[in-house]
């Protein structure tokens, strides 16, 4: 059950370091106006909904494990592209495809975290997931300090990634 909300941290870690950073990136690196900065979280905001609203159909066609394969790859790959985009509309790209990747993975990990263990498994699963969410910004803010901003952002990218590693490891695990 931890394993899974390893899986959980790893996807409310970029949650919350797009809310809080992302408008400052597009901003502050992109040359954005404080309102198309703006668009740039509801770009992830909105693309996530849509990927939330339509998880249930994707589980039935995928299954679990499919799921967090397809969505940690697209959420790494979008967030290489929302943090080292060139231009405000590749990162705006970028910001959706990664809420779409990272749309399904928080549920999908605290179900099995249930499926596995019963109430403790998605509590556990839980508090893991939304200490990823505490965890994401200052952990930003930290790295954009020693590095740069779209280097920092870039650590969503690795732990997505990471999630869908443990995904994969852990596609034998039965909580059916």
């Amino acid at each position: 059950m931890v394993v899974f909300g390893l899986i959980a941290l790893c996807t409310a870690y970029g949650e919350g370091a797009l809310a809080d950073w992302g408008a400052l990136h597009l901003e502050q690196d992109l040359g954005a106006s404080p309102g198309a900065a703006a668009v740039g979280y509801l770009c992830f905001a909105l693309a996530m909904t849509i990927g939330r609203l339509s998880g249930t159909t994707l589980l039935e066609r995928l299954g679990r494990t499919r799921t967090i394969l397809a969505g940690g790859s697209i959420a790494a790959a979008g967030m290489l592209l929302g943090a080292l985009a060139p231009c405000l509309w590749a990162a705006l790209l970028g910001y959706a495809v990664t809420g779409l990747g990272l749309a399904n993975l928080f549920p999908v990990a605290v179900e099995r975290a249930g499926a596995l263990a019963g109430p403790s498994g998605v509590a556990t699963a839980s508090t893991l997931g939304y200490g990823g969410m505490l965890l994401g910004p200052p952990a930003i803010g930290f790295m954009a300090d020693w590095y740069s901003l779209p280097a920092a952002l870039t650590s969503v990218a690795v732990l997505a990634a990471v999630a869908t590693t443990i995904g994969f490891t852990t596609r034998h695990v039965r909580t059916d």
